[in-house]
């Protein structure tokens, strides 16, 4: 039975981990350690060569040759994002964006899809405060079609009115999700508190009121006043000659019109630096959101790269003073981080954490003190070297590919960097010092001039805050939150969220954050149907929806135990996940080791026989599993990329469980059942490849990871297999991969 299983039983292996039953992070061995081991030296590694063209249209186009795959990635950005957002209609960039691959004057959203999918490639469109892009990644052999896909969606976006109302009530769906996530309403609300009035303190997602509100000619004035060729760039990468990038993008390009009329206008200033303390209220809260920073450094500022590497000492890869104080020393969080947030024309530091509800004044005296050290006192050579070790040691990972390769050239050019220091990146970090570091820190750093948000239950800690230095308090309950007014109160307060009395007047449009899906805006309640609310729990039982958006790459082990006649059988297994596509399946059969990997559309396996392409059989299982990954699937569902309906409810132990259905092509119908009150998967069924009848998964024995729920237990019962249970090991999420083990060897 183990040698006639083995390969379905490694197929297995994915689904049973990636339905979102992670193992425990193991604990650390009790040994003495001063530090860490040295980093690896680094390898010779240099940027490839480019060459820029700008078009008489004023499009400026950037050409990369890298011959190492077949593929040519596609990047077009338009410089305009959130922050160009009509003031009292936030959000209107995001819309237009969800909606430029969705219908042209001559495509179909449908026949957008097919067109891409039908050629093997890739293509999607977003946007962010800065930026809307649209991406593309193809063979070289269909690079034309890619170039006239993205010439057409970019150019010519119909916003067709049942597509403008779909988007619509997706990104309501998604904010209802969000604003139940009290990560969200933390960041939110600091960057509104931290840029003020400024466009970078808009909610660049819209809000309820602002979504509702925006029309098609609103989407049409943004399209027209933006999208002109002077105000975009377009890297071609991969596959290609230089003289093909250009006569490409000249063919597909050459004829789109300039833009004259808002693209010249000058942004305002970001507020100074303010000190002030909001604490949103959220009663019965366990644990407190904790956000600390204030205005920083655009990208282009030249002390950009001593600064970031001044953050990381504080609270980022390769150093995190906070980590080591706040959970290794204190034991009061799963994690800590800083981060400097540079954009266009402004930027934000801001240290994060969350806590328990007791323990928040500590920890946040404990975030504000080590800002203070890092300000007065010079880091040691050891720190500065393990920072400048991991952005050296990164760099060569941040252009292995083509996508990555176009990613670093973009940011470039859109931040008006010289394209030359991409080749000294790693001569340059290494040559900032410890005097550099603290002239930065002294400088740039405010710990005096903090702003602050915690969102928590106040009544645990509101009268502790002032025992530790925080006697100016802002409380502000969910209900009254308003992110529009000056003081973030509603100016009227009404007895619900329910109708138009409920938005602060005066308040831009920025509308009342609503606490519960039973209090939602009519705007947001207008179209939700029973199957959207079973996402919506199904995401808040998982962890929410910014924790799953933040999950990059995955690395688990478990072991996998299986009752045969001849006695125990325990199978380790380790997974590895880089999203948005690399899934890698390592076993230890009992018949020798196999690996299964995924990698961008490609599925190979390792085994006995060597190294070679999945059958098909293999490839539509492991495809089955890649659709199937929780995170992305959940996703997936919140964004409307994937259909799902409402099955017949389920009886488990007497207790009645909803049921989703969802559609996954080619892999099948899958049915997940959610306990009905936390929202967790309780259990999973769908077809079992080649054996005739259903795989059900039960999973049990739910623990807080990092934020995230994680089942530390799941029981398979495979019409083809013995019944067998797969317990958890070790488990870390947003761990560096070296996108090697997911390249098949030539």
């Amino acid at each position: 039975m183990i040698r006639a299983g083995a390969l379905r039983l490694c197929r297995l292996t994915l689904w049973a981990l990636a339905l979102g039953v992670w193992p425990a992070q193991a604990q650390a061995p009790d040994w003495p350690a001063e530090r860490p081991p040295q980093p690896l030296p680094a390898r010779e590694v240099r940027f490839p060569s480019y060459a820029m063209r700008t078009l008489d249209n004023g499009l400026q186009v950037i050409a990369v040759p890298h011959h190492e795959q077949p593929a040519v990635s596609l990047r077009l950005l338009v410089r305009a994002g959130g922050a160009q957002d009509p003031v009292d209609k936030p959000g209107v960039a995001a819309l237009a964006a969800a909606l430029l691959d969705q219908g042209t004057a001559s495509r179909s959203a449908e026949q957008i899809a097919h067109a891409i999918d039908s050629i093997g490639g890739v293509m999607g469109a977003g946007s962010s405060a800065d930026l809307t892009f649209v991406n593309a990644v193809v063979l070289k052999d269909n690079l034309d079609v890619a170039l006239d896909l993205v010439s057409d969606v970019v150019q010519n976006a119909a916003f067709v009115p049942q597509e403008v109302e779909l988007q619509r009530k997706q990104m309501l769906s998604g904010l209802l999700v969000s604003y139940e996530d009290p990560d969200y309403l933390a960041s939110v609300v600091f960057e509104r508190l931290v840029y003020g009035f400024h466009p970078y303190g808009r909610p660049s997602g819209g809000t309820p009121e602002s979504l509702a509100a925006i029309t098609r000619d609103d989407l049409v004035a943004f399209h027209k006043d933006w999208f002109g060729a002077n105000n975009a760039i377009l890297a071609v990468v991969g596959d290609v000659s230089v003289e093909e990038a250009f006569a490409g993008a000249a063919r597909a390009f050459g004829s789109w019109k300039r833009s004259d009329s808002t693209a010249s206008r000058p942004p305002p200033d970001p507020p100074p630096a303010t000190r002030r303390l909001i604490v949103i209220d959220r009663p019965g809260a366990v644990q407190t959101e904790i956000r600390a920073g204030h205005t920083a450094l655009p990208r282009r500022h030249p002390d950009y790269l001593a600064l970031d590497l001044a953050v990381k000492i504080l609270g980022g890869e390769g150093g995190n003073r906070l980590q080591g104080v706040l959970r290794s020393d204190r034991g009061l969080t799963y994690g800590a981080a800083a981060h400097l947030r540079a954009r266009r024309d402004a930027g934000s530091i801001m240290a994060d954490t969350d806590t328990r509800s007791d323990s928040t004044a500590q920890a946040l005296r404990l975030v504000v003190d080590e800002m203070w050290r890092l300000q007065r006192q010079r880091v040691s050579d050891r720190e500065l070297g393990y920072a400048q070790a991991y952005l050296t040691g990164n760099f060569p990972l941040s252009i292995e590919t083509p996508s990555a390769i176009a990613l670093q050239v973009l940011n470039a050019v859109f931040f008006g960097l010289d394209l030359e220091e991409l080749q000294t990146f790693r001569e340059r970090v290494n040559a900032v010092t410890d005097d550099d570091i603290q002239r930065v820190a002294r400088t740039y750093l405010l710990p005096d001039r903090l702003s602050i948000v915690l969102v928590g239950d106040a009544s645990r800690f509101r009268k502790q805050l002032a025992g530790v230095g925080f006697d100016q308090v802002e409380v502000i309950p969910m209900t009254e939150l308003d992110l529009g007014s000056p003081d973030l109160r509603r100016r009227r307060a009404t007895a619900g969220l329910g109708g138009p009395s409920d938005v602060g007047s005066g308040s831009s449009g920025l509308g009342v954050v609503p606490t519960r899906v039973e209090t939602a805006p009519a705007a947001l309640s207008a179209g939700r149907s029973d199957v959207q609310r079973l996402v919506e729990r199904a995401i808040r039982g998982k962890g929410g929806l910014e924790r799953l958006r933040a999950v990059r790459t995955i690395q688990a082990v478990s072991d996998t135990i299986l009752e045969t006649q001849g006695g125990t059988v325990t199978i380790p297994t380790t997974i590895r996940v880089r999203y948005p596509g690399g899934f890698r399946i390592d076993t230890e059969m009992p018949t020798g080791a196999v690996a299964q990997v995924f990698d961008s559309g490609t599925y190979w396996i390792r085994d006995a026989r060597g190294v070679h392409e999945a059958p098909s059989e293999a490839a539509e299982s492991m495809r089955g599993n890649v659709q199937r990954d929780p995170i992305a699937l959940l996703l997936a569902l919140n964004e409307g990329r994937v259909g799902a309906s409402r099955g017949p409810d389920v009886t488990i132990d007497g207790l009645r469980m909803p049921a989703l259905v969802i559609d996954l092509k080619p892999a099948g119908p899958l049915t997940l059942v959610l306990h009905p009150t936390t929202g967790r998967i309780v259990r999973a069924t769908y077809p079992a490849e080649g054996a005739g009848g259903e795989v059900e998964e039960s999973f049990s024995d739910y623990r807080d990871v990092d934020g995230l729920q994680v089942a530390f237990s799941v029981t398979v019962r495979h019409p083809g297999l013995p019944p067998f249970t797969r317990v958890m090991r070790e488990f870390r999420y947003n761990v560096p991969l070296d996108p090697a083990v997911f390249a098949k060897p030539s």
